[in-house]
């Protein structure tokens, strides 16, 4: 029989809502009637005191953040009110879904290949839609002093004025006529274009039916072989281009390659100077073409005769003559007309 102190205390605990725990009589030291020791009343009246002020001490402080691990608490903590579940989204059906993923996959390719494809279609544009010779006329503006004086010089030499008032010839500036995209990629209409180079685009005038040429240009002192002489290289290569074009119109098409080139140097080009380059077609035959010309020094303003009205200018000395270029570089060529050339790009021919 358990001790009426011991139950005393142990309601007690249970009513304080303290620690649930199990206690034994032999924990306490405390033996029923039939063990070989017993306990008082005064015994049992202080061992219920000292339970009663553990349980008081327990209930009055503040809770531990560490629970036991056989300690339990008479509080519930309520559980959080579950979300709100939206109804799933009215979908529309698969066969509008797929059409539509399709149009708009379509039309963002189109878009994306348009905006990345427009370089090269103003490229092939300009190509197959050259400017025409009078245009190229107007294309090109000065960007520092040095070409503003080049330009104005070239345009009131009396031999620009004398051909520009000839209606037999047509003036143009052809590499104008290469699409701004691809000149850097062009040896004489973009790489060997600027300053100490050869400074403004060369202005050449060819006749309707393609039997002379004359072109001018200025040759800078980024151009030479040797200092402050021009490559000869690069003699050969203006010859070619300006025979070339002189031949042009002759032919059936009006473009044509390189089949020979003979070269004859005779006096040396000196860098930082103007240039004429003048050329006669001597023999067409169907798609072949032959052509001769040379380059010449350009006389100054007060040097220049117009050999077409037989009158010379007058010099520094006050004397008359008619002065003419010296010739620097001759040469021959053969031109023929390729197969394919109905199909060919007109960039370099006349309108």
């Amino acid at each position: 029989m358990w001790a009426p102190g011991l139950c005393v205390a142990r309601s007690a605990i249970y009513r304080s809502g303290g620690t649930r725990k199990k206690f034994s009589p032999r924990l306490l030291g405390i033996k029923g009637p039939r063990g070989r020791s017993g306990v008082t009343a005064a015994a049992t009246t202080g061992l219920q005191r000292r339970l009663l002020a553990t349980n008081t001490t327990t209930t009055a402080s503040p809770p531990s953040t560490s629970a036991s691990p056989t300690t339990t608490t008479s509080a519930t903590i309520p559980e959080p009110p579950s979300p709100k579940q939206n109804p799933p989204p009215n979908r529309k059906p698969l066969y509008i879904r797929i059409p539509l993923f399709l149009v708009l996959s379509a039309a963002f390719f189109t878009l994306g290949f348009t905006m990345s494809a427009f370089p090269a279609l103003q490229t092939a544009s300009d190509y197959l839609d050259p400017p025409s010779d009078a245009e190229t006329m107007t294309m090109f503006t000065p960007d520092n002093d040095l070409h503003q004086e080049i330009e104005s010089y070239i345009l009131s030499h009396p031999l620009i004025l004398s051909l520009s008032s000839n209606p037999s010839y047509i003036a143009s500036r052809p590499h104008l006529k290469i699409p701004a995209t691809m000149r850097a990629q062009n040896l004489t209409g973009g790489t060997l274009l600027g300053d100490d180079k050869i400074a403004v685009p060369p202005l050449q005038f060819s006749t309707r039916d393609g039997s002379t040429f004359t072109s001018i240009q200025y040759l800078g002192s980024q151009l030479c072989g040797h200092p402050g002489i021009v490559h000869g290289g690069l003699l050969a290569t203006l010859l070619d281009e300006g025979l070339a074009r002189c031949c042009f119109p002759a032919l059936p098409n009006k473009v044509g390659v390189t089949a020979s080139l003979n070269i004859n140097y005779r006096k040396p080009v000196m860098a930082g100077q103007y240039v004429v380059l003048r050329a006669e077609t001597t023999r067409v035959e169907g798609r072949k073409a032959w052509v001769r010309g040379w380059l010449e020094t350009l006389p100054g303003h007060g040097e220049w005769v117009d050999e077409s009205k037989g009158e010379g200018q007058e010099l520094v000395n006050g004397e008359k003559e008619k002065a003419k270029g010296v010739v620097l570089v001759e040469a021959e060529a053969l031109f023929i007309e390729p197969r394919q050339a109905a199909t060919m790009a007109r960039v370099y021919s006349t309108s």
